[in-house]
């Protein structure tokens, strides 16, 4: 694989990335190579029902992030980078002895930046959905590259204001791309279809995580999915799992989990939307409980 001048996400880098990661190189804002970097492959039950099921979402954790938000639980590896370097062969092999295992999918988690190997690696296609879980902070000129490879979208919307985007993930843009990425991923996929057995086939999860005191940041992504999508056709995930994992000196407001007033508020205005499909995590998902062990498990 030969270096490439890249601007596959939207941070448009436009830098040389070589085919190995380097930490002392001059990198892009993910920092690593082409290759993929990853920190752990394994049976999964921590997403929506609808993709872990029974008996699991066969999960690859790939390492490095384009977005980098100040708060991520995941920093370990997306913004420290810890992981192993892979072929793309072994890669593939992954996937094969996930699907093995039984899994009701391939899941890739945080997968943007190594879209290039990973279109590669599904080559041939897969027989089980492949489900891409990623920010929400999405190039429509990649992911029109990924059309007919993903079944499953599951992204994030974070913001739905520049300034809080700006904030706390350093991408002002962050509103409208992920609006433009979503609409691609949602005119790749359609309506969300799921089997007798309640396992996802096809189609987007959108995620949102409620923030400390951005309560008016929940209300602002509720509004563009209830006006933009029919009832019926997206599902939405609405996340209350926040936990501190450093301490945010410079952003005091996050240096908390939500409360139950913010948890409250943010349920009602969920409620008096319009959209009834998707998911409701409790009060009590805040905490490292949904935070995965990266141990290089499966790598």
């Amino acid at each position: 694989m030969d270096d490439f001048i890249c601007n596959i996400c939207p941070r448009h880098c436009n830098i040389k990335r070589s085919e190995h990661t380097n930490i002392t190189a001059v990198t892009g804002v993910c920092k690593t190579g082409v290759l993929p970097l990853v920190a752990r492959a394994d049976k999964h039950f921590g997403e929506e029902p609808c993709i872990s099921g029974e008996r699991g979402s066969g999960t690859v954790f790939f390492s490095g992030c384009p977005l980098k938000c100040v708060y991520c639980q995941n920093r370990e590896i997306s913004i420290q980078n810890f992981g192993k370097e892979i072929s793309i062969e072994h890669l593939r092999e992954i996937f094969e002895n996930l699907i093995t295992q039984g899994v009701h999918n391939i899941n890739l988690v945080n997968p943007t930046h190594f879209t290039t190997s990973i279109l590669q690696a599904l080559e041939p296609q897969l027989h089980v959905p492949i489900v891409y879980n990623s920010s929400g902070y999405e190039s429509v000129d990649t992911l029109k590259k990924l059309e007919g490879k993903i079944n499953i979208y599951l992204p994030d919307m974070k913001y739905s204001t520049n300034e809080t985007a700006k904030k706390y993930s350093n991408a002002f843009d962050y509103p409208q791309v992920s609006k433009d990425a979503i609409r691609e991923m949602f005119r790749q996929v359609g309506a969300y279809k799921i089997d007798k057995d309640g396992i996802m086939q096809s189609g987007v999860i959108i995620r949102h995580l409620i923030l400390p005191d951005n309560i008016e940041n929940s209300f602002g992504v509720i509004d563009w999915i209830a006006k933009t999508f029919p009832k019926g056709s997206v599902l939405f995930s609405l996340m209350s799992q926040y936990t501190p994992v450093i301490n945010l000196d410079s952003f005091p407001e996050l240096n908390r989990t939500i409360t139950k007033e913010e948890y409250n508020a943010v349920e009602q205005y969920l409620f008096s939307s319009g959209i009834e499909d998707g998911f409701l995590q409790e009060l009590s998902s805040s905490g490292c409980g949904y935070i995965p062990c990266f141990d290089l498990s499966g790598v």
